[in-house]
């Protein structure tokens, strides 16, 4: 792979991934081509842990804010919000077509419809096995198995060649939904022969083959059988798949099913009209009734497995969860891997859970959950099966990119200079059959705090990390304006540094400190007061707080 500035691009294909390159989430990549540009997925992230009151994170799709025009299309894999969760905020940048399959477009809408934008979003549905031209872009849809039904891997051909992007997927044998991933339709695409493979990296660690969803059904039977009171089971209210599995193990064990929170109530409802999700008419019950009900006779569907503070299972862990509460007896599933990330916050709900009186039963402990994603025995057979020309690790930390390249060397003979390990921003090329390194874009986070979007930015998030580590103080003076002497004592407010009562003698000498620097002022007041007192409060209690001097 050599690093080439294109002169004619028109003539040549650019990949530039927008997010999911260094990460796990806010899946976003674009294609062009000939004037015309293709968007793959508009996913979120998580906050990590240090990113205090962020709520989400999207791309940073600015690199396109001046090409709005040549945007032709957006192509959705699957229903996860990773890939699906940013869908609004671009939509308000770019009025295009928006190209997702049945249960997909169903998610999509009930999002775009809590933004109050489903009617201004131009949607179409497309099939597994459907062809779509999307500006200069033959795109075909190939089925392949996930952790939700009618996920998708991608075919786009273009005239520098066909490009493969795999989407998340697994190759499971027995898949709920009794749908295995579409092998026939990318050995076609290797007999066409495939330009580059952007292929899931999430388990490029992991060796072996990822177990199928169906060993979870032996798991959830026997948590049904043992539980004596409620049972509450926790995971995305995207994960469809999960559901039904959950629905079958109620109906099994003569336990009614209730949806708690509205993104799993509105969720299962759309899928149930849609055939995807399937259920006796007399098994789901509403929540006020199933609260109603005798504890071993319900089970509650929630949202909150990886331990969001706002979702359903973060409320009822702190105990501010208005419609009922956890008690003792009530068994809890956690259906899901932590995101990596989130470890710290999943492991402090189930310790809260604990702590209330719950049975706690997640990944270690039982097979509730397996991965949606594939292990290195797949990877291998992807790529053995695809024969691409070039690899491209997609979706993922930086780790798994590396490892997903080394795999791709050692077990699939693929030469290091065929393989691409990029960051988001980092565009490639392709001209004449060969790949090239272009030039960097913007790929970096946009977050979400509120309403504000792209306002946060690192200088913020600094001050909100300082605020959170040692608090702050704020000292409000009152001067005689010619003289510059006081005319009260110095009123001192702290939040998050020391209780004022229990710190009387620092407080003390905090103002004789204060007294001291306003005697002896050259004019700068409140420099010198703010250089003074953060080094005599370090001295006094090694810490560091913020220091806001105001001067009446």
């Amino acid at each position: 792979m050599r690093k080439k500035n294109s002169k004619n691009k028109g003539e040549t294909l650019r990949i530039v991934p927008l997010g999911g390159l260094g990460e796990i989430g806010k899946n976003m990549t674009v294609f062009e081509y000939g004037g015309d540009i293709l968007i793959v997925d508009t996913g979120i992230m998580f906050p990590e842990n240090d990113m205090l009151g962020i709520d989400y994170i999207i791309p940073d799709f600015q690199y396109l804010m001046d090409k709005r025009d040549q945007v032709k299309g957006i192509v959705i894999t699957h229903g996860h919000e990773d890939h699906t969760g940013a869908i609004y905020h671009v939509l308000e940048a770019f009025n295009v077509p928006i190209y997702a399959t049945p249960l997909t477009r169903g998610l999509l809408e009930v999002k775009l419809a809590r933004a109050g934008a489903q009617k201004k979003a131009r949607l179409q549905t497309v099939n597994a096995g459907d062809t779509v031209q999307i500006g200069k872009f033959k795109v075909e849809f190939c089925h392949v198995c996930h952790s939700i039904p009618d996920g998708v891997a991608l075919g786009i051909t273009t005239p520098a060649g066909l490009v493969v992007h795999t989407g998340d997927y697994k190759l499971d044998h027995t898949p709920v939904d009794n749908w295995p991933t579409d092998y026939a339709k990318l050995a076609e695409f290797a007999g066409r022969g495939v330009l580059a493979l952007l292929a899931d990296s999430t388990n490029a660690d992991r060796p072996g083959w990822t177990p199928s969803e169906r060993v979870i059904d032996p798991a959830f039977d026997k948590v049904f059988e043992e539980a004596e009171g409620r049972i509450l089971v926790a995971t995305f209210a995207s994960l469809i798949s999960r559901i039904q599995q959950v629905a079958e193990a109620a109906e099994r064990h003569g336990r009614k099913m209730a949806f708690v929170g509205t993104s799993m109530r509105e969720n299962a409802k759309m899928a149930i009209q849609l055939g995807y999700l399937k259920v006796s008419s007399d098994l789901v019950v509403p929540i006020d009734d199933a609260l109603k009900m005798k504890p071993r006779d319900v089970v509650l569907m929630c949202t909150g497995s990886q331990g969001e503070p706002s979702s359903i299972m973060g409320r009822l862990a702190a105990g501010t969860n208005r419609q009922f509460d956890v008690i003792p007896g009530d068994t809890v599933v956690l259906s899901s891997h932590p995101i990596p990330g989130n470890e710290e916050t999943v492991s402090r709900v189930i310790n809260r859970l604990f702590q209330r009186g719950a049975k706690v039963i997640y990944d270690p402990i039982a097979a509730v959950h397996v991965s949606g994603h594939a292990s290195q025995d797949e990877m291998v057979f992807m790529l053995n099966l695809v024969k691409p020309k070039y690899l491209v690790p997609v979706h993922g930390e930086l780790r798994h990119l590396h490892q997903h390249a080394a795999l791709a060397q050692q077990s699939a003979g693929l030469p290091a200079e065929r393989i691409a390990v990029i960051e988001n921003g980092q565009a490639l090329e392709f001209r004449n059959g060969e790949m090239h390194l272009a030039e960097r874009v913007p790929g970096g986070y946009v977050f979400v705090d509120g309403s504000g979007v792209g306002d946060i930015g690192p200088s913020v998030m600094r001050e909100r990390e300082a605020l959170a580590r040692d608090g702050f103080i704020f000292v409000n003076l009152k001067t005689d304006a010619s003289s510059g002497r006081l005319l009260e004592e110095p009123e001192i407010i702290t939040r998050g540094f020391v209780y004022l009562r229990d710190s009387e003698q620092l407080m003390a000498e905090t103002r004789r400190q204060i007294e001291k620097v306003v005697a002896r002022s050259n004019g700068n007041l409140q420099s010198e007061l703010e250089h003074n007192l953060r080094n005599f409060l370090f001295e006094a209690t090694r810490r560091r707080p913020m220091i806001f001097v105001v001067i009446n």
